[in-house]
């Protein structure tokens, strides 16, 4: 039993991601980003910080701030064993669970 419907390999992923930017593109209308200024690097929203993603994937200018975060990080001395095992059992993981660290 052979369907003309059914898609060729592709062609579903391919009809996916053209719906994701159909609706990129619609809600985009419905919710419009407020204009910024001309070359100004963007900042996330939830954190007021730029994410190094924004910097590498999404081409953006490094912030003064984002540049001094960094240069702090690269300088600062390396956590120990002892360190990094505190830090482990204290993070409660995905579940939040101190009991069952990751």
């Amino acid at each position: 039993m052979n369907n003309s419907d059914t898609p060729k390999d592709g062609d579903f992923a391919n009809w996916v991601d053209a719906q994701a930017e159909a609706l990129k593109f619609e809600l985009g209308e419905k919710f419009p980003v407020p204009p910024t200024e001309l070359h100004s690097p963007s900042v996330h929203v939830e954190t007021g910080r730029q994410k190094l993603e924004e910097v590498l994937l999404e081409h953006e200018e490094p912030t003064p701030e984002f540049l001094e975060e960094l240069n702090a990080l690269e300088n600062a001395a390396p956590l120990s064993d002892e360190e990094l095992a505190r830090q482990a059992l204290e993070a409660g993981g995905a579940d939040g669970d101190n009991k069952t660290p990751e």
